[in-house]
């Protein structure tokens, strides 16, 4: 099966710095109409009780499609399907995939009713902290919501006859159709149906997702059938491969829903909040750590398989370096632009200037650990590469375990030591702002990240790579030096064009901030020439080609 499955990565993927960008850019628009969905949603809504149900809703339907849905993911599936593909006849893959859908129906479905049934028990313990309307609410779309991981979950099993005839282009723009789907329940459905509208959303947006894929999977004649010849053998196979992953996915699920429950002890609105911060920094991590990440992990399964330990190690260096070279300076420009990004993303009249800092100091909590999240990743595909799903398991269950108890202690410190938090406070600019308890959630998760990522690091040097790495400090240096030029050059021109431009305007804002980083970044730029800075030029390089020809294996949904 693995040489079967190298030939197919190899077949059409070219250099990994190409598919990455082809992936970040396809990250991006999804990300962009996420954040457009924001937006849409607080000058509808604003930050409060009613958007707090809404974003609460997701988390029993997404523990679902982590836990379930992801046991017949496209990372599972292909290699299997690869293994079964003949030149003359196809019957086999044919067979295991109406096994395979056979079976996730049927479960899906069966444990989509027991939640159902169930929710008025599981709302009070995902959402402690609301009244009893908002418990009625909050079961009500819920369930409309236990619609949307059928959905994608097949839309993501038939990505991978999709991806597997080289259709990669649709199965990428599949997220954005699911945006799309959102958009249409906030712009049309709410107006007319309430909340209720919004739940609708996104179940359109995730028939939408799955149907983008429809006519390809037609044209090949691979859509799958119900069949009572099911080979048990196999699914177990399956089962038995992906489960290591779908546990580690499903912790952090579990982190969620106990984030959100506390939170919905907090102020009204912190929830949102919390989801708003949140999804702002899941821009940079799914353009970097998961573009990188996927892009290289065929490289590592053709390393591994040929016992070439060296070019092993040399990928996952490299691919660290690059992640690097993109984090730091992200970090620090988000850092000093924060609250220009946030009012440009999401201000409006319904969502203050106390929402705005709140959220700001939120993300720049969440953002320090844009390098862990984005190595650990990267670490973990390496283990997957090799085989070797124990480790990273054991060690994602233990981060997510230390988040919960990283949460419950800040809180606690918070409440009994105000100094503390006051000096948070002093620190993010968020003095005599209501709700900043809610900081000690981001605060939680960054910290587990960089528990996660030592941890992963100390033991992944003595499995694989038992030697210093001074190109890996190079790189970091480089890039931290550049980082701190952006940074301060940035925070100088804000200064500058305060007494320039209208900042109590929107485009005042967007303005500052732009022209801020721009030159920032700029100036970041030099610096990484003049110290020839490795991965500057191959970045240069990469643009000079035409990446966007490149076929990519792309990732699936990560979450709903």
């Amino acid at each position: 099966m693995v040489k079967r499955f190298i030939k197919f990565f190899n077949s059409k993927q070219g250099p990994i710095g190409e598919a990455a960008l082809v992936l970040g850019i396809f990250s991006l628009l999804s990300q962009i109409l996420g954040l457009i969905r924001d937006r849409m949603l607080v000058n509808s809504i604003g930050s409060g009780p009613i958007l707090d149900v809404y974003y609460a809703a997701f988390r029993i339907p997404d523990f679902l499609y982590i836990s379930v849905a992801s046991l017949a993911s496209v990372t599972v599936l292909l290699p299997f399907l690869v293994d079964r593909i003949d030149d003359k006849n196809n019957d086999k893959a044919r067979i295991f995939l109406n096994s395979i859908f056979t079976v996730y129906m049927v479960f899906m479905l069966i444990a989509s009713i027991v939640i159902a049934i169930l929710m008025p028990y599981i709302a009070p313990l995902v959402a402690p902290g609301f009244n009893n309307e908002q418990l009625v609410l909050l079961i009500k779309i819920s369930r409309i919501m236990l619609l949307s991981p059928i959905f994608i979950g097949l839309s993501n099993m038939l990505g991978t006859v999709t991806q597997l005839f080289r259709n990669f282009f649709v199965f990428s723009l599949s997220p954005v159709f699911y945006n799309l789907g959102i958009l249409f329940g906030v712009a049309y459905l709410y107006p007319k149906l309430g909340v209720t509208g919004l739940a609708f959303g996104v179940v359109i947006g995730a028939l939408l997702h799955l149907s983008i894929q429809i006519p390809v999977i037609i044209s090949h004649g691979f859509f799958p059938l119900f069949t009572s010849k099911i080979s048990w053998t196999e699914i177990y196979k399956v089962v038995r491969t992906s489960f290591p992953r779908t546990v580690a996915l499903s912790c952090t699920s579990l982190v969620f829903i106990v984030l959100i429950s506390l939170a919905s002890l907090l102020v009204p609105g912190s929830i949102s909040l919390f989801t708003f911060s949140y999804n702002l920094q899941s821009v940079p991590v799914g353009i970097i750590g998961i573009s990188y990440s996927v892009a290289a992990f065929p490289v590592l399964v053709k390393s591994f398989s040929n016992k070439d330990m060296d070019a092993f190690v040399k990928q996952i260096v490299s691919t660290a370096r690059s992640i690097i070279f993109w984090s730091l300076p992200i970090i620090a420009l988000l850092a000093v632009l924060r609250a220009q990004i946030v009012r440009v993303v999401l201000g409006s009249q319904r969502f203050s200037w106390s929402d705005t800092r709140l959220t700001a100091a939120a993300v720049a909590l969440f953002i320090v650990s844009l390098v862990t999240q984005s190595l650990v990743l990267l670490l973990v595909r390496s283990y997957y590469a090799s085989g070797n799903t124990k480790k990273p398991l054991l060690i994602s269950v233990f981060s997510s375990i230390m988040i919960i108890i990283f949460a419950f202690l800040f809180l606690f410190i918070f409440e009994n030591y105000p100094f503390i938090l006051s000096n948070l406070e002093s620190l993010l600019r968020v003095q005599h702002v209501s709700g900043t308890k809610l900081l000690a959630l981001p605060l939680a998760y960054s910290i587990g990240s960089f528990l996660n990522f030592i941890l992963l690091w100390i033991y992944f040097k003595k499995d694989f790579f038992p030697y210093h790495s001074s190109e890996l400090f190079q790189s970091f240096l480089q890039s931290a030096v550049a980082s701190v030029v952006m940074g301060t050059t940035s925070y100088v021109m804000l200064g500058i064009l305060d007494n320039i431009l209208d900042i109590n305007t929107g485009y005042g804002i967007l303005l500052q901030g732009l022209f801020s980083g721009l030159i920032g970044i700029g100036l970041g730029v030099i610096i990484l020439a003049l110290m020839k800075n490795k991965e500057l030029f191959d970045l240069i390089d990469t643009l000079s080609h035409k990446f966007w020809r490149g076929r990519v294996i792309a990732p699936e949904q990560k979450e709903l």
